[in-house]
């Protein structure tokens, strides 16, 4: 073994190089944890922001009164409230309270259901009497040109858009929504109308829930 090698072995084993090393990298990730904190306090505001925004877009979507009507912040989730979708067929990430001139009119609660490719993510009107007032679609993966269509509320043979049809149902009047019994799919999109379907009965259970 050349002199060379034995020498570099035996710099890369001293203790003051592994304690320099070892400084270096601790100052290093100290820097970085910091720069990141900085943008953080910086962008936090702003994201929660436009975050907000999107929301309330979401929501006036599917109230019957977009240009009168005022939204809380996010309720908290019971116990209840999540039992309730998880029952109907979704999952609850959060609800709204509706207020048209500073009175309750009913709910958006945003759900998530299963689709064809992966979660159908959407916000669901509900009015004080419990009947469903718009449907809306947040995000979805499904299958462009098939399950699209039921995202992009295509009509149906009737003329109805495919979310449409939801509007003025109820679990009172209506009992369980079921495609094929009282929702209509899209022809070959079967699956992302039943994801939708169960959606729109894991709101209004959530609704009922809250009573």
């Amino acid at each position: 073994m050349s002199n060379e090698v034995k020498t570099k072995e035996k710099v890369n084993m001293d203790p003051k190089y592994i304690i320099k090393l070892t400084v270096t990298l601790f100052a290093t990730c100290v820097i970085v944890a910091g720069l990141l904190g900085l943008v953080n306090m910086v962008t936090k505001d702003k994201i929660a922001a436009i975050n907000w925004e999107n929301t309330q877009t979401a929501m006036k979507a599917v109230v019957a009164d977009p240009d009168n009507t005022e939204f809380s912040e996010a309720l908290e989730n019971t116990d209840a409230m999540s039992a309730a979708a998880k029952a109907a067929g979704g999952t609850l990430d959060s609800v709204y309270e509706v207020l048209v001139g500073g009175e309750n009119a009913g709910y958006a609660i945003k759900v998530v259901a299963s689709g064809s490719q992966g979660n159908i993510e959407m916000m669901v009107g509900v009015d004080a009497e419990g009947v469903v007032t718009g449907v809306s679609i947040v995000d979805n993966s499904e299958t462009s040109g098939i399950g699209s269509k039921v995202m992009s509320n295509e009509p149906l043979s009737s003329g109805v858009g495919v979310l449409d049809q939801f509007q003025g149902k109820s679990a009172a009047a209506d009992g369980t929504l079921t495609v094929g019994k009282n929702v209509d799919a899209i022809s070959g999109a079967t699956v992302s109308s039943k994801g939708v379907t169960a959606g729109v009965n894991a709101a209004l259970a959530v609704a009922g829930a809250i009573g």
